[in-house]
This record gives structure tokens, sequence and C-alpha cells, in this order.
């Protein structure tokens, strides 16, 4: 598989890939995100280290079920070469409906191929009231 954004990046496909990114990720659907992440792609997620398709499938289907009604927006913050910097914030609320914003910076590593063979993930969680949303 390959994709059709492939470094060296450019400001325009820099910031292509990230919508691209932010998209499928509001899918909420793992079988399309993962499909972003090279087969062996190695991740970072706050606490947790990933490796492969396989466990990041996993974790995405953990994350939705836990995260609901999940919305996220990515900002671009740099680029260079193969390689992506983002910050993003998402907002979601958990079974007995407290909210949630979620605010982060990812640091993004590419193959030739234009999939993401690295991606280091730091996240905070702000507590917030439903009226506080500002992603819908």
């Amino acid at each position: 598989m390959t994709s059709t954004i492939r470094p060296p990046f450019t400001m325009e496909t820099a910031l292509a890939k990230v919508q691209a990114a932010e998209d499928a990720w509001n899918t909420r659907d793992p079988e399309r995100v993962v499909l972003a992440y090279s087969k062996d792609s190695e991740w970072r997620n706050r606490t947790e280290f990933l490796h492969g398709r396989a466990a990041i499938r996993a974790f995405l289907t953990r994350k939705w079920a836990k995260e609901l009604d999940y919305r996220l927006k990515k900002e671009l913050w740099g680029f260079r070469d193969n390689r992506i910097a983002v910050r993003f914030e998402y907002e979601w609320h958990d079974d007995a409906g407290h909210w949630y914003r979620s605010y982060g910076n990812e640091l993004w590593e590419f193959d030739l191929d234009g999939l993401m063979r690295r991606r280091y993930a730091s996240i905070n969680d702000a507590p917030i009231d439903e009226q506080e949303r500002r992603i819908r």
C-alpha cells in the first residue's frame, strides 16, 4: 500500500497530509485509519508503545470504545523532508457523560511510500462542560 501524498513534503502536501489524517481519524474507523501507517509502524501514545498495524488497530478500537463522540482538529506545526509536526485537540465524553478536551503534539515520520512509520504523541486531558465544546 502507498499514499498519494509522499515525502519530501512541501507546504501544500504537508497541509494535505495533516487534513487527510484529521479526516480519517474523525471517521473513528480503525480499519480505515490503520491503512495510513506502515505495516511495522512504531507509536508512542501517552504511556503506550505500539508496534505494527495489528497493535494500532487494537489500540484505536479500545480508544473509540472509551472516547465517545470523538471529534478531532489537527494543525500543521512544521515539516521537513519526511517529517511533520502537528498540534491537535479533540473532544469526547466517557460513558458517564463527562466531557473532555484533549490537547497534544505529534511528531510523524514517513517512509518513501508516504505511510507513517513513526508517530510520537504527547497528550493531556482537560475536563470541560458540554456547553464549552468547540469542535463539532
